[in-house]
């Protein structure tokens, strides 16, 4: 069987201008164009309501900045952005990972765009405006936190790690993700929570976190920080033998990786 030919530098060099551009300008949106007094508003239907308003112009925003330079690619977004395409290439956009610390004003949220091509993650892209960052990866060039090399920890004892995770909205399935952290969280140094999966990848490739894992996420959530985290040294998965997935999400250096995933296994973090 003939090995499928690596994508052109010309190619990657193109997505990677257009996810930065995207997801720059969508961030200046975002950022700019938030409410002051969104936290505080009347009622919480009418707050989330502002956000999920924010969060469908923002993907226009770059679903439109997309199919304008490269019109024949797909479309794979939050918000309901589905487009098939035809050249090979799909996007996958997730307009504002961490709605909820953006409705309270908290700055960890951020704009995810990859771009996949055949099913392979290229580029990836994690602008997270309030913290003034912005990440990005290609496919075999490492990754990059602004312009400085983002690289993960070496790998700790399971006891000195520290390791994010997150909560889904349903009750019995947080109830069960709670039970999984009240079991881990005396074999680990702590746990931290931060309410966006694509930061959290993204801070396990700058070295600020030993780990991260979760259940629950989407495509849209994870594809542009698993390599972004990939390409700082991580290694990313779900159970044993199977690829990261929205059953479960976890990344870690190697050596962490497979003492964490094996545990998670034995957890049942993988089921609710």
């Amino acid at each position: 069987m003939s090995e499928q030919p690596e994508p052109s530098g010309r190619l990657t060099a193109e997505l990677l201008e257009i996810a930065l551009d995207a997801a720059t300008r969508a961030g200046t949106f975002l950022r700019d164009g938030r409410p002051e007094d969104l936290g505080v508003a009347a009622t919480k239907s009418s707050a989330i309501d502002v956000v999920t308003e924010m969060d469908i112009e923002a993907e226009k925003l770059i679903t439109g900045l997309l199919t304008d330079r490269r019109p024949d690619d797909g479309l794979l977004g939050e918000e309901g952005a589905s487009v098939e395409g035809s050249s090979g290439v799909e996007w996958v956009i997730d307009p504002i990972d961490g709605t909820v610390n953006y409705l309270y004003g908290l700055p960890s949220w951020a704009i995810s765009i990859a771009a996949r091509k055949d099913g392979e993650t290229l580029v990836g892209v994690v602008h997270a405006p309030m913290r003034g960052e912005l990440f990005r990866a290609v496919k075999g060039q490492g990754a990059f936190v602004n312009d400085r090399p983002a690289r993960v920890r070496p790998a700790a004892e399971p006891s000195l790690a520290l390791v994010s995770t997150g909560f889904g909205y349903l009750a019995e399935r947080k109830a069960h993700q709670a039970e999984v952290v009240r079991q881990l969280i005396p074999e680990v140094r702590d746990i931290r929570r931060g309410g966006s999966a694509a930061i959290d990848l993204c801070d396990v490739a700058a070295g600020r976190l030993d780990a991260y894992y979760e259940r629950g996420l989407n495509p849209w959530d994870y594809a542009a920080g698993d390599l972004i985290a990939r390409e700082a040294g991580a290694l990313t998965g779900g159970r044993p033998g199977e690829p990261l997935s929205p059953a479960l999400t976890i990344a870690a250096p190697p050596g962490l990786f497979e003492v964490l995933q094996a545990r998670l296994d034995d957890l049942g973090a993988w089921h609710d």
